[in-house]
C-alpha cells in the first residue's frame, strides 16, 4: 500500500489507540438505521448512503477536518468518501473492513451481520 493510499484509510486498530488517546476524528456512519440498530460505533453523524448527495451540505463545517466514514464492510464507505472527496472535503478517511473488522479486532462482543 503506498502512502497516498494509507492517508485514505484507517484500520480498526489504528482508529481504536487513536481514540484511547482522545484523538478522536469525527465518525460518519451511513449505514441504514435498520443496520445501526444490530450494532453502531459511537458516531457523530448519521446520513445513510443514498441519502449523502442531497445532504452532505450538514458537514460542511468538516470540509477542513478529518473525517472517518465507515459502514458494515467498508465498500460503501469507500465509495462516500470518493464522493466526498469531489464534493471538496479535504480529509476524507475510510475504516477499513468497517463494523465486521471494528468486531473481530477490536470488540468481539459487537454484533455482526
Amino acid at each position: 500500500m503506498d502512502a497516498k493510499t494509507t492517508n485514505l484509510e484507517i484500520t480498526p486498530k489504528q482508529l481504536k489507540e487513536r481514540m484511547d488517546r482522545g484523538d478522536t476524528p469525527f465518525l460518519l456512519d451511513i449505514r441504514e438505521p435498520r443496520e445501526i440498530a444490530i450494532c453502531a460505533l459511537k458516531y457523530d453523524s448519521h446520513i445513510p448512503m443514498g441519502q449523502l448527495p442531497e445532504r452532505f451540505q450538514e458537514l460542511a463545517d468538516q470540509k477542513e477536518k478529518e473525517l472517518v466514514v465507515y459502514c458494515r464492510s467498508g465498500g460503501r464507505s469507500a465509495s462516500c468518501c470518493d464522493f466526498l472527496r469531489q464534493q471538496g472535503f479535504k480529509h476524507v478517511v475510510n475504516l477499513t473492513g468497517g463494523t465486521l473488522a471494528w468486531a473481530d479486532q477490536v470488540d468481539p462482543a459487537m454484533t455482526k451481520y
